[in-house]
């Protein structure tokens, strides 16, 4: 999973420090990073691969290994015989893991910041905490964290057999397990519970933890469950404004996944593996 970058180590401690020329430099515009070109493949840009104007106002995020990734507000300039260019954020998916990871991990965190520039209790502008990662209000006070969205994911079998859907948004038609937001007031368990029975009607029991992620595309907590279908197979009651189809699939029917980065890829290929 793209969390996932042992032996690499990530440090989000909160530090207020000027940035080295080992450092990373993180730049963003809306679902695009600022990468730099090396060879045929890419890599987050360092500082010694840009101008000196690049390093005011460089807030650090967290370090991996101890190199710091810093957060830039404005387009940086490079250095002669450097070459950046924007690239869709999907593509750090495709990078070496630790990277992909820091890269989606200071969107995550940009995009906060550019979401939370003023106060939505007053209206005031907001300012950075000096203590903590938090943006306080300059009139009120009111104080925000970054945005973190619980969600459940599950794994539901009828012994040999896998319940896989097809979203309504899919542009690929691959299938994918069953998944929702936690609504207020549940605990997890009645979250997959009701997501299970919203979506296609069906009654689950035996509710097990699984593994959860970090999945900073979309700001969430993924917690991961495994379920088993309680009682006959029913036919299926989409929620048709999400779920496109769904199916049960067969263990011995279900592909080898070449995409680990996500909790979901994990959860199928152990299930495919028979390690769940």
């Amino acid at each position: 999973m793209i969390h996932e970058i042992a032996p690499h180590r990530y440090d989000n401690a909160f530090l207020q420090s000027a940035p080295g020329e080992g450092d990373a430099a993180l730049y963003y515009e809306k679902d695009t990073i600022l990468l730099c070109q090396e060879g045929k493949g890419w890599r987050i840009p360092q500082f010694s691969d840009l101008t000196l104007e690049a390093a005011e106002g460089a807030e650090r995020l967290f370090s991996i290994d101890g190199q710091g990734f810093y957060l830039l507000s404005r387009l940086p300039q490079a250095l002669p015989g450097r070459e950046l260019i924007l690239q869709k954020v999907r593509l750090l998916r495709e990078l070496a893991p630790w990277v992909g990871f820091a890269g989606v991990t200071g969107w995550q965190l940009g995009r906060w910041e550019g979401q939370h520039r003023y106060c939505g209790a007053c209206g005031a502008p907001m300012r950075a905490s000096q203590r903590e990662r938090a943006l306080v209000c300059t009139k009120c006070g009111c104080r925000e964290y970054p945005r973190i969205n619980p969600a459940v994911i599950v794994a539901v079998r009828d012994g040999e057999d896998l319940l896989m859907i097809r979203s309504q948004l899919s542009t690929t038609g691959r299938y994918h397990l069953l998944s929702g937001y936690v609504e207020v007031g549940e605990t997890l368990e009645q979250t997959v519970k009701r997501e299970v029975m919203e979506e296609v009607g069906v009654r689950i029991k035996n509710i097990r933890y699984y593994a959860n992620q970090p999945w900073s595309f979309s700001d969430t907590l993924m917690i991961g469950f495994t379920a088993e279908l309680d009682g006959p197979r029913p036919p299926f009651h989409l929620q048709e404004e999400e779920i496109s189809a769904a199916k049960w699939v067969a263990r011995a029917d279900i592909p080898a996944r070449m995409d680990h980065a996500s909790i979901g890829s994990e959860m199928i290929e152990a299930f495919r593996e028979g390690r769940i």
